[in-house]
């Protein structure tokens, strides 16, 4: 792999983690339509799932204590029904029609965040149907994080807790997609052993994300984010 192409990666991953952090979800929606340029859906998708697994296991354990664990156990069996569902469509799906579905699902997720009201979704039926897309889109695309957000907002009374279960939920996705992705031959060693090579950008990453989570004004940031959703949903659906 040329050193160009790592270094783009370490981009995606860096812009990805860093909000990751900050937010507690909306990683994969940034980075992956960075990866994209350099490299094939299901490479982006291992690559990106090799570093949930990092953050995963550092932010629960961070934020254990502050993680709503119903709200988890109550979306286990949808999630694992969906990331189950989503891997076997990337493993047999064309990646050109993927990527489109992507660019429209960022910018859907974009005009529900600028327009949707709050609690909207309270029926137990229709979290297991948000669980199960999640899980779906999260298998597929690794970017179920904003599906769970209608749930987790909804059942979380602070930005803390929410922020932290949302930490949780990612991390029962990572726990069931990487041995599935390995099972369908999509993730290898080859990319685990490039990876330690942008471990730099995805640690600076973790570190300036905590500085500004505790720093920057959540409008400002949320604006941010949605920015740079829209512009990578717009670059998916016309390249």
């Amino acid at each position: 792999m040329s050193l160009s192409i790592l270094l783009v990666i370490g981009l995606g991953i860096f812009l990805g983690f860093f909000f990751q952090t900050v937010t507690g979800f909306a990683g994969a929606l940034i980075a992956l339509p960075i990866l994209l340029l350099v490299l094939g859906l299901q490479d982006a998708i291992a690559y990106i799932s090799i570093f949930y697994l990092f953050s995963s296991v550092y932010l629960v354990s961070q934020e254990w204590k502050n993680i709503d664990k119903k709200i988890i156990l109550k979306l286990s069996i949808a999630t694992i029904i969906g990331v189950g569902i989503g891997i076997w469509v990337l493993t047999h799906g064309k990646p050109f029609f993927l990527k489109k579905g992507l660019g429209i699902f960022i910018l859907l997720y974009v005009l529900y965040t600028m327009y949707a009201k709050d609690k909207v979704f309270k029926k137990p039926k229709l979290e297991f149907l948000i669980g199960l897309a999640g899980g779906f889109f999260s298998g597929l695309f690794s970017t179920g994080g904003p599906l769970y957000v209608i749930v987790v907002k909804n059942s979380s009374t602070t930005m803390k807790s929410f922020r932290a279960t949302m930490f949780g939920v990612l991390g029962l996705i990572t726990v069931i997609r990487i041995p599935t992705l390995y099972t369908a031959g999509i993730l290898n060693m080859e990319q685990v052993h490039y990876s330690l090579y942008i471990m730099p950008f995805f640690i600076l990453a973790i570190y300036l994300g905590k500085k500004a989570y505790a720093k920057l004004n959540e409008v400002v940031l949320k604006n941010g984010v949605l920015a740079l959703l829209f512009l990578s949903g717009v670059m998916l659906l016309i390249r």
